[in-house]
């Protein structure tokens, strides 16, 4: 790793890290954020949803328990990379585009206005799979953040064209994508791009393995050593629209 990539992390400061369900915080943004909470840096975690709809055919019962068990799950993996403050918004999984945004973007301001972060990482518009839960939270934050105090900078999560090809075997055969496919930026494009080694992959790979009720299936058919190929990089752009100016 360059001393220009870690020049940009550094760069970052206090982060709020905002995304949709438990496990998107350490797939996206794990090895950053770890990083980050390493150099003493403040670091708050968003999610808005505990991620009970993952089974639509599930019982109500088996959402709650599977609700009660990413929570756990969660906790372990912010253990895991040094994350000490989290906060859940408790909105509906599968539910968010349909939510008044208006109580939601409030809730956030005042989230941001007690963090004052200097960077804010979350989806862009295309919620990198396309879910409308992280799009909707893309728009979300889009919609806040010229309202925060602080005056964040707002980075997207990206992937380079190079990893997609890479990893077609996994992308395409486990349906990563049914619903949308991420922004793709050259490294040069990207504002933070880590290629994560050694410890660091241990670490964010040992994160995601406390997520075991959504990892473990992917973990154990494509193997550990691929799994953690295909989980080493992180990239993070400047938003294609800035937004309105306030």
């Amino acid at each position: 790793m360059t001393d220009a990539i870690d020049d940009a992390t550094h760069a970052l400061g206090t982060t709020l890290a905002v995304w949709a369900h438990p496990d998107d915080e350490t797939y996206l943004s794990g090895a950053v954020l770890a990083r980050l909470r390493d150099r003493g840096e403040r670091v708050v975690c968003v999610t808005a949803t505990r991620g009970e709809a993952a089974d639509p055919d599930a019982t109500d019962a088996e959402r709650a328990a599977l609700a009660a068990l990413r929570t756990t799950e969660l906790e372990a993996a912010a253990a895991i990379l040094g994350i000490e403050e989290h906060v859940w918004l408790d909105l509906p999984d599968g539910g968010c585009a349909d939510l008044d945004p208006g109580p939601v973007v409030a809730r956030l301001v005042e989230i941001a206005d007690d963090v004052r972060p200097r960077t804010i990482l979350t989806f862009g518009p295309d919620g990198i799979t396309g879910h409308p839960d992280h799009c909707t939270v893309s728009a979300w934050v889009s919609a806040a953040a010229p309202r925060m105090a602080s005056r964040p900078r707002v980075l997207h999560s990206a992937f380079t064209p190079q990893e997609m090809e890479t990893f077609r075997d996994i992308n395409e055969g486990y349906a990563i994508y049914t619903h949308g496919r991420p922004r793709l930026c050259t490294p040069d494009e990207l504002v933070v791009y880590l290629d994560i080694e050694g410890e660091e992959r241990e670490r964010k790979v040992a994160a995601l393995l406390a997520q075991a009720s959504q990892t473990s299936g992917l973990v154990d058919a494509v193997g550990r050593e691929r799994y953690a190929a295909w989980v080493a990089r992180e990239g993070f752009a400047d938003p294609l629209d800035p937004g309105p100016v306030s």
